[in-house]
């Protein structure tokens, strides 16, 4: 018997980045079906993570180029595929289910979808994205909380980041997003994340963000840091996002945040020192510490922390009135980011134990430096 295209569908987006397992519920096998029309999935599965032009679809699927690149575009628009322009070079691909159909589907599904995802991340997604986050995404300390002799590597920098971008587009956090059509969001602005590159013109091109530039991403970036939103960028040399999110929203630091060693699940390289004698109990930074790694001592008021949870995001360093806490290197050797998105989520993939990762599975999201094997550098804890 022939495997019904959504069994289909699930078993290729089981392939990418955190994977899409089942569960007992088929809760999996139900946001498929919001998402897609069953011609959608027969289109979706006759494609592969590798970006084609309309012309080679249309080949392989056997119907005439002008119908297919129309249908590539419909669900390009829906957030079903992804799009890369390059001059008048137009190529498509599938997206993974995070970062990719989840996100680019809540404009279009509101409120049933945040609500079935919900219900599949605590069945069993939340697994995947703990065991990934990784290699997805790093925690980019506040500037502030760094005294410069303690930067140890130039991919750190938020700022920079901004500045090196060849297009910087602001969008609404996805999970803020989310969450606010059930009132249950932090209450913290929501255009506060980037997209860069091709990502950035796919979602200036589908309406969900607009191009702004360095110093106006800047002061966004200052302003979610004050309001006290964790900085993270994908864990890729040149990143295809950074986002600004907080442990209530965001489902890849909530999901960390319920496991007992945070700091080992996330790429950081720095932890936080305090001064005992300087702390004066006031608790500024336990309230600031989403992660739960700060709390008052019981013996002298003052505050104790468990490196252990800890993820150098530098929030409690920047709320200290007096000065008690600093960010400072972890020891060893400094973690350097994946030369580009498509070796990052390749080791997404064989964090789940799959070795070897077809061509076709690995997502790139047009971010590939084509750097030869033998000259990438491992990302180190």
């Amino acid at each position: 018997m022939e495997m019904d295209v959504f069994q289909k569908l699930r078993r290729q987006l089981d392939n990418y980045a955190f994977g899409y397992p089942q569960t007992k519920s088929g809760v999996e096998m139900e946001i498929l079906k919001l998402m897609f029309t069953e011609e959608e999935a027969v289109i979706f599965t006759s494609m592969t993570a590798e970006l084609e032009e309309p012309a080679a679809a249309a080949a392989r699927i056997g119907k005439p180029v002008e119908e297919i690149a129309g249908r590539l575009e419909d669900m390009a628009v829906k957030g079903l595929l992804f799009r890369r322009r390059t001059g008048d070079v137009v190529e498509y691909c599938t997206n993974p289910y995070l970062h990719g159909l989840y996100e680019f589907q809540i404009p279009r599904l509101g409120k049933k979808l945040v609500k079935l995802t919900g219900q599949y991340i605590n069945e069993v997604y939340k697994h995947n994205m703990a065991q990934g986050m990784r290699p997805f995404i790093r925690t980019i300390p506040i500037e502030d909380s760094i005294e410069k002799e303690n930067y140890v590597t130039p991919y750190e920098d938020a700022r920079k980041i901004l500045q090196e971008a060849d297009l910087i587009v602001v969008t609404k956090c996805a999970c803020r997003q989310g969450l606010s059509l059930f009132g249950m969001d932090c209450g913290q602005p929501q255009e506060v994340c980037f997209m860069f590159g091709p990502m950035g013109q796919y979602y200036i091109d589908n309406g969900w963000g607009r191009k702004v530039e360095v110093e106006e991403a800047t002061r966004i970036l200052e302003m979610a840091n004050k309001s006290g939103l964790i900085t993270q960028a994908a864990t890729s040399k040149k990143p295809f996002d950074m986002c600004n999110c907080c442990v209530d929203c965001c489902g890849f630091l909530r999901a960390v945040s319920k496991t007992e060693n945070p700091a080992e699940l996330v790429f950081s390289n720095y932890l936080v020192a305090v001064d005992r004698d300087k702390c004066n109990g006031c608790g500024a930074c336990e309230k600031r510490c989403g992660m739960k790694a700060i709390s008052m001592s019981e013996a002298d008021g003052k505050a104790d922390l468990n490196l252990h949870r800890c993820i150098g995001c530098g929030l409690c360093v920047t709320t200290c009135p007096v000065k008690a806490r600093s960010l400072e290197p972890k020891k060893g050797k400094p973690g350097i980011p994946y030369e580009d998105t498509a070796e990052q989520f390749k080791q997404i993939v064989q964090g789940r134990g799959i070795k070897e990762v077809l061509p076709e599975n690995i997502i790139s999201f047009g971010f590939k430096s084509n750097v030869p094997e033998e000259n990438k550098l491992e990302t180190t804890k």
